[in-house]
């Protein structure tokens, strides 16, 4: 090897982000039989090949709930998650004078179990299957929007293909940033129901000061159960329904965590960006985690100060605030812990290698594997220079961008009469033409989410929301304005408070029988609607759909322009003997590591496991450290039965691993090195909020629940041994 090429090499090998621990991957199931040796060495007993197999033992288990992951812990369709991620749910039964959320919940028996959520969903994952080669060959020698528009149009077509069989939901997921394509086949399960969930100060016991802290000695989980028509198919709400026989289900074990035992989960973890180009870590820590906190925490204000005034407000809200708060002490610690790890310049100096060992490198097609595309040095080099150009030209509307995307997703009437007036312009549409979201595949989800407006929904505060996102809209600079949203708003505060009561006093969208008659309406009547708020979105669509055709033109370059990074990263990581883990896009992946504790910074050393004790030590009396009584009680009486730590001799709460996980793994189940539940992944250290962008050995840590403290609070605390007898783990006698 030439002496440059050594040097190029040795610097890569100290800077680009490698696994720096086995335990560092969020693999892909197929992925798993390549780590067979790390696997065993790192302490699982069962057999790595099996894990590729979907369909089989563990991994058919588990199964995306919600926003999170959740797992089936019996053959009657009983799943386990979090709290966190049944929130909606739990607050969709709540109400002022019988709030579940503080009071918890616990049905006597399959009949007394409560509907969920019209917008929940659940979904079993049947098949993984390799679908680059049709994809990618309809989109040959396109550019831009007709790319973006080809690749979409085979994934659509896909989809009509893999959901002819009822009752499935399919979708195709895009790998490495548009280098490999997956058709996955998921049963999609529409009626969730409540079964347990324990009160809020045992949930979320510690709340917003213990987010992302360690100790934590929160009981995050909740018991939901899984519904199908007397068919067996996949069905809507029906109180005659029966219970999903889900494909498997994950054995609780006796025994739980230990420090240094094996760890391993599977999840549907969100988005991760660690193959980002050092320019985006660079936006991302000088402008983009600010500019989300300082976004996020005036909604909150917002929320808090109307939930103050009306009780009813503050229950509908309390998912949504939940969310944002989480949301903002995430972006907060995320910006920290890349501060702390220095990763963007670790990350500049990383890509500077990568780009002289390109230049140098010659062409590459001697290490490309059959049926890679693979780009010589010159060629990769130039289409890294159209990508950064095509992400500076985004940049340029970033503050508009962000506030849009609050106005859409923080608010529940304009996002409904939005989607109405979408709906109706698709609708004229033949359904293969159809906008991704509005086919005929959607309009069920769409009708839940119209349904479940109503117990999320107060005028008074959703004003005040739109008030505040459209002050911080009007400061922008004139070339981020939209005459779309001038001539609706108005320009000044005083125009748009008169505008937005005018338009939420005399709308009748808050009225769901009014909303669901627009959903089968002729598109015209929709459209030329005089309902104010459908006449508001019909006024400021035509700004929406430009501003989208400009996102695809990009979007379709970026598809196109990244695979050749994405393809000479791969080459390297080759050469060093390493696998690469495609960043996570809410496919299932897998992560394994170890229970373990760890060091945040001098002098300060955690162990991995808390136990009830802490409970005490915190309690104050008052939120969020208020814990219930017959919890306070029960510590006191000292009755652990089996589920005492024999080692500790006391009940044990949470317990830390350093399994590689981010947003979406809530809800994940960690097993032990037999395959066996022993936790739920329900959170992260503050020192490794970051680990979506950089992962840091040092200090990633997942935090999760130990199943021996379900188990406790639902046999001595809050009982529920016929829950208990189902999963196969019979309260003690």
């Amino acid at each position: 090897m030439p002496v440059l090429r050594r040097r190029l090499a040795a610097v890569l090998g100290l800077l680009l982000s490698v696994p720096a621990a086995a335990d560092e991957g969020m693999w892909m199931a197929n992925q798993l039989p390549e780590l067979a040796a790390q696997l065993r060495a790192a302490g699982f007993e069962g057999d790595p090949a099996a894990l590729a197999d979907l369909t089989a033992a563990p991994l058919n288990a588990v199964v995306k709930a919600g926003g999170g992951t959740g797992a089936f812990v019996s053959d009657q369709g009983l799943l386990v998650t979090n709290h966190h991620v049944a929130y909606g749910v739990i607050q969709y039964n709540s109400k002022p004078d019988r709030n579940l959320l503080e009071q918890g919940f616990a049905a006597a028996d399959q009949p007394g179990e409560l509907r969920g959520s019209p917008d929940f969903r659940v979904l079993v994952t049947e098949r993984f299957d390799r679908v680059t080669d049709r994809v990618l060959a309809a989109a040959s020698g396109k550019k831009g929007l007709a790319y973006f528009d080809a690749i979409d149009a085979a994934g659509k077509a896909i989809v009509a293909e893999c959901e002819a069989q009822k009752g499935r939901r399919c979708s195709v997921a895009n790998m490495d940033y548009g280098a490999e394509f997956y058709r996955i086949q998921q049963v999609e399960l529409r009626d969730v129901r409540l079964v347990y969930a324990p009160p809020g100060a045992i949930g979320k016991y510690g709340d917003e000061i213990d987010n992302f802290m360690w100790p934590r000695h929160s009981g995050d989980f909740a018991l939901l159960r899984a519904y199908v028509g007397t068919d067996g198919k996949p069905a809507d709400y029906d109180a005659a329904n029966r219970p999903y026989r889900p494909p498997g289900h994950l054995a609780v074990s006796r025994d739980g965590p230990k420090d240094g035992d094996f760890a391993m989960l599977a999840g549907y973890p969100g988005i991760t960006y660690r193959h980002r180009l050092a320019s985006e870590f660079a936006e991302r820590i000088d402008w983009g985690l600010a500019a989300n906190v300082d976004a996020l925490d005036a909604l909150i204000a917002v929320i808090e100060r109307e939930g103050a005034r009306d009780k009813d407000a503050a229950v509908k809200y309390a998912s949504q605030l939940a969310s944002l708060k989480n949301g903002s002490k995430r972006f907060s610690g995320e910006l920290a812990g890349l501060l702390r790890s220095d990763a963007k310049r670790q990350r500049a100096e990383a890509e500077q290698a990568m780009l002289a060992w390109l230049r140098h490198d010659g062409r590459s097609d001697a290490r490309c594997r059959k049926g890679e595309r693979c780009l010589d040095g010159a060629a990769t080099l130039e289409h890294i220079t159209g990508v950064e150009a095509l992400l500076r030209q985004a940049s340029a509307t970033r503050e508009r961008d962000l506030l849009l995307t609050l106005m859409q997703n923080q608010t529940q009437l304009l996002r409904a009469a939005n989607s109405l007036q979408r709906l109706a312009l698709e609708r004229g549409k033949p359904d293969p033409k159809r906008e991704t979201g509005y086919q005929q595949r959607d309009e069920n989800l769409i009708e839940a989410q119209l349904k479940q407006v109503q117990r999320r929904y107060a005028a008074g505060t959703e004003q005040a929301l739109v008030l505040e996102l459209l002050r911080r809209y009007r400061a922008l600079p004139p070339a981020q304005r939209i005459p779309e949203f001038d001539a609706a708003f108005g320009t000044d505060a005083d125009t748009a408070q008169a505008t937005l009561a005018r338009i939420y006093g005399a709308t009748r969208l808050g009225d769901e029988a009014f909303r669901l008659s627009k959903l089968g309406a002729e598109p015209a009547a929709v459209r030329a609607s005089d309902d104010a708020m459908l006449a508001l979105a019909a006024k400021i669509q035509p700004a929406l759909l430009r501003l989208e055709q400009e996102r695809k033109q990009r979007e379709g370059e970026l598809l196109r322009l990244r695979p050749a990074y994405m393809a000479a990263l791969k080459r390297w990581y080759r050469e060093r003997d390493k696998p690469l883990f495609p960043d996570a896009n809410a496919t299932l992946r897998v992560s394994y590591g170890h229970v373990a504790g760890f060091s945040p910074r001098d002098g300060v050393d955690y162990r991995p496991v808390t136990t009830v004790a802490g409970i005490v030590e915190k309690h104050t009396g008052k939120d969020p450290f208020d814990a219930p009584a017959p919890l306070l009680a029960a510590i006191a009486r000292g009755d652990f039965g089996t589920t005492a730590d024999p080692a500790l001799n006391t009940q044990t709460v949470n317990f830390l691993t350093d399994l590689d996980t981010t947003g979406g793994n809530s809800g994940s189940p960690v097993l032990n090195a037999r395959g066996e539940l022993v936790g739920l992944n329900f959170d992260s250290n503050w020192e490794s909020v970051s680990a979506s962008w950089w992962f840091d050995p040092r200090y990633k840590r997942a935090v999760h629940v130990d199943l021996r403290y379900l188990r406790w609070l639902m046999d001595k605390v809050y009982p529920a041994h016929w829950l208990l007898a189902e999963m196969g783990v019979p309260a003690s006698r």
